[in-house]
């Protein structure tokens, strides 16, 4: 496993409950800014694996990007509340891990 990805799947596992990263900001995180694309096959490939807590990661706009009510429902459960337009308030939710190295 290369670096990016386990860096990848430190921060998404450091994720708290009520909180959520975008796709471009783990990637950044991760050392790679125009990685997002890499975190959404890291997402789809060792989700199950590692544990991950794919429902925290949403996309720059504050959206969800899966359709099936799912992830809505989950972040939901953990207290995150959507606005009338369907999105989070990154200002209120947004998570920035201190730790990215994982040191």
């Amino acid at each position: 496993m290369n670096l990016f990805t386990e860096r990848v799947i430190r921060i998404i596992q450091g994720i708290p409950a009520g909180k959520v990263m975008t796709y471009g900001q783990v990637a950044a995180t991760a050392g790679s800014p125009r990685g997002a694309r890499q975190v959404v096959r890291v997402l789809h490939s060792m989700s199950k694996k590692y544990g991950l807590p794919w429902h925290r990661i949403i996309n720059v706009q504050g959206k969800i990007s899966l359709t099936d009510g799912d992830q809505r429902e989950l972040l939901e459960m953990e207290g995150i509340i959507f606005k009338e337009n369907g999105k989070i308030d990154l200002t209120v939710y947004r998570w920035f891990p201190l730790d990215v190295e994982g040191g």
